[in-house]
């Protein structure tokens, strides 16, 4: 092995061991926040957000009620935070139409999210549903033309 050989080994050996702590991943938490209504209320979810540690960017959509926060950081950590603002707050709930299969269900359907976007919900329909839905769509070669 030689003293070269033993060095190198000893160097990962330590090296390791100081990467005992794991470092965060770069997370994006998209929240909803209700009545962002003028400039001072995206300032101060601006300013409660950007306190946070390992946050690096925070941007505020007063059109869409949406904050998106960029960082090394906790979506539980960047939920509680924006909670202090006394203002309502829940984790982005929409997801583009075309990611969701049956985008008009009672759960997903929502008059308040943003052109293209649905609640993102389970699909709740059972097999025989789903069956009566392909029996009548114009994706199905089978399918009945009552029209």
């Amino acid at each position: 092995m030689g003293v070269q050989g033993t060095l190198e080994f000893l160097s990962d050996l330590l090296g390791s061991a100081r990467k005992g702590k794991k470092r965060k991943q770069l997370n994006t938490v998209n929240l909803k926040v209700t009545r962002i209504d003028c400039e001072g209320c995206a300032m101060k979810i601006k300013k409660a957000l950007s306190g946070l540690k390992g946050v690096k960017s925070v941007n505020v959509d007063m059109k869409q009620q949406k904050v998106t926060v960029t960082g090394f950081v906790d979506a539980k950590k960047v939920l509680k935070a924006a909670k202090s603002t006394k203002k309502k707050v829940e984790i982005w709930p929409y997801v583009p139409y075309n990611m969701v299969a049956h985008p008009y269900l009672a759960g997903a359907y929502d008059k308040k999210a943003p052109a293209n976007f649905v609640r993102k919900v389970d699909d709740p329909m059972t097999p025989l549903e789903e069956q009566y839905t392909t029996m009548f769509s114009d994706e199905n070669p089978d399918a009945c033309c009552i029209m």
